[in-house]
């Protein structure tokens, strides 16, 4: 009798998963908001979300079967002349989380994020942080690169911003840094400079976002670096907060 109930069940469960798969893909999202939350993998590259508020689970996809998903994109017309798609690279499971606009010139050629002379400052900023390109995940708003380097056009973030959502609903960061002025924009769903937003926690759907300035112009203004290492520091501060020690030791 146990067995027949046990089976009973998970036949409900099943049947309840794939009810709200449907209605995930009808609406054309895959998980619930919210800021990260125990997993349980079920079979490769699929997890079910333990959401505690919610008392339920639902099926997230994981990062191989987003990529999987994406595919030889040619959802936009950046496809027709792109090198190669930059996905994303670092942590599956990271608590921290940059996103940039788009891939360079660089990144297109060798189909990975922030290589060129912004990302080997990124990665700068993220080691005097205590952690490391392979334990954050660092991604971009678009994964192909805009002729000329321009910046995406609507249409464009639009077509790529579903597999966005993919990637932090995948990751679930307990925190988000919004590189540039386009990120922090579409990240938050607003219209305003980078100087009015950053310093600052910004929620979205229960993760929080530190808006601050890209890489890229740090280059062209130093002067700011202090003021991005400032933003980095209330980062820090708050992963100290909610337990999160970096693998290594940040600088202070």
């Amino acid at each position: 009798m146990a067995d027949v109930e046990m089976a009973d069940e998970l036949a409900a469960l099943v049947a309840q998963i794939r009810g709200q798969l449907s209605r995930h893909h009808a609406a054309g999202t895959w998980a619930a908001p919210g800021g990260p939350t125990a997993r349980r993998a079920i079979e490769p590259g699929v997890e079910v979300v333990d959401d505690e508020a919610a008392g339920t689970g639902i099926m997230r996809r994981g990062l191989p079967q987003v990529r999987a998903e994406l595919g030889e994109c040619t959802r936009c017309k950046l496809h027709e002349t792109r090198k190669s798609i930059v996905f994303g690279v670092g942590a599956e499971d990271a608590p921290l989380m940059f996103v940039g606009e788009a891939p360079g010139e660089q990144e297109d050629r060798r189909g990975e994020p922030f290589v060129g002379p912004a990302g080997e400052l990124l990665d700068k900023m993220i080691e005097a942080m205590g952690w490391s390109r392979q334990t954050v995940y660092i991604n971009n708003i678009v994964c192909c690169r805009p002729p000329g380097n321009r910046n995406p056009q609507p249409d464009e973030v639009s077509a790529c911003k579903p597999f966005l959502e993919a990637r932090i609903a995948a990751i679930a960061p307990r925190i988000i840094v919004a590189l540039g002025r386009p990120a922090a924009n579409t990240l938050l769903g607003v219209d305003a400079p980078i100087s009015s937003l950053r310093g600052t926690f910004h929620d979205r759907n229960g993760i929080k976002v530190m808006p601050t300035f890209h890489p890229a112009y740090l280059l062209r203004e130093p002067d700011r670096k202090r003021d991005a290492w400032a933003d980095l520091k209330l980062v820090m501060a708050e992963l100290a907060r909610l337990g999160i020690q970096p693998p290594g030791t940040p600088r202070g």
